[in-house]
Formats: C-alpha cells, structure tokens, sequence
C-alpha cells in the first residue's frame, strides 16, 4: 500500500512538473522580446528542472533503498527464527 501512495505521489509531481515546464516554455516562446534571449532562458529553466528532477530521483532512490533493505532484515529475522 505505502508503494502505491508513494507512486501516486510521485506521479502526481511529475506530472505537475511537466505542466510548469509547458506553460513556462509556452509563455517564453510567446513573450515579445529577441530569439536569443528567449532560448538563454529556457536554456536556464531546463538546466534547473534536469537539477531538480535529479534532485528528487537520487532522494527516490535513497527512499527505496531503505525500504528494501528494511524490508531484508525482516525477511531474514522472520528466516532465522
């Protein structure tokens, strides 16, 4: 149960990542100033996100692997006994 809140969760900030990244895309690319600005920053914005996105994997993963490992230690203390 805990791994389908923690997917949901997940997939739920993905998704609302993926929403900030379009609208903020599609609001520079609308906005009245030169093409070389306009692709230094979202240069800026997708360098961020690639960050933050490899921010939240590695604390993911960290997550996960505790929990498996939690998870083999009960296994082997329910084994030794």
């Amino acid at each position: 149960m805990d791994y389908d809140d923690e997917t949901r969760v997940f997939s739920f900030l993905s998704g609302l990542a993926l929403g900030a990244v379009i609208g903020a895309g599609v609001a520079l690319l609308t906005a009245p100033q030169s093409g070389r600005r306009t692709r230094r920053r979202i240069r800026r914005a997708a360098e961020g996100l690639k960050d933050n996105a490899s921010d939240r994997l590695d604390d993911l993963a960290k997550d996960m692997k505790g929990k498996v490992d939690d998870a083999i230690r009960g296994a082997r203390g329910k084994f030794a006994n």
